[in-house]
């Protein structure tokens, strides 16, 4: 007679294992397969720099992300932009901001109090044009975003970082889960 154990592993799924055997997955419950979902998804977003990502990009945004360009101030997409979802970077997809983090800085370009996913953000000092400021640019796809400064709103960490419309991509909240960006739902103000 054969020892039969059966076990849940580290996602909720339940698994037999027989004496010596390799553990086989059985019954997995709803949780375990979004869980497994979530993974594979993870797994899959690399984010990147890549070529072909740079020769879809207009003139303008290849002049802002790749030779650290400014956009004229209120002429982006995305100043004005009220919708709720999240900001990423044209370039390699990785998620930057969320609209519930946007505020009104009437500086011109659209300001945020804080990254989405502070790892996905590059700040290096910048002795451009006469002026020490802290450049801002993605991680993985080492695009120029814009600048960040002291001078947001105090209750809200102090910080504004006024980023180019022309280095972000904006993913509406009811497209982020098809789009592969449900885990950061809980960051985006409901409708």
């Amino acid at each position: 007679m054969s020892n039969i154990s059966t076990q849940r592993d580290g996602r909720g799924c339940e698994q037999t294992n027989e004496s010596g055997s390799a553990p086989m997955l059985i019954a997995p419950s709803v949780s375990c397969w979004e869980t497994w979902r979530w993974e594979v998804i993870r797994a899959s977003m690399q984010y990147g720099k890549s070529q072909k990502a740079i020769d879809r990009l207009t003139a303008e945004q290849r002049r802002v992300t790749q030779e650290a360009g400014t956009e004229r101030p209120f002429t982006g997409e995305y100043n004005d932009h009220t919708e709720p979802g999240i900001y990423v970077d044209i370039v390699s997809g990785e998620p930057l901001f969320a609209s519930s983090d946007k505020f009104k800085s009437g500086c011109g370009w659209p300001s945020f109090t804080k990254p989405i996913v502070s790892a996905n953000i590059n700040e290096l000092r910048d002795t451009s044009h006469g002026m020490i400021r802290t450049e801002v640019r993605s991680t993985h796809g080492d695009s120029h975003l814009g600048h960040v400064f002291p001078d947001g709103p105090a209750d809200r960490g102090g910080l504004r970082y006024c980023i180019n419309s022309a280095s972000l991509r904006f993913i509406h909240r009811d497209d982020m889960e098809s789009e592969g960006y449900g885990e950061y739902l809980d960051q985006v103000e409901e409708v």
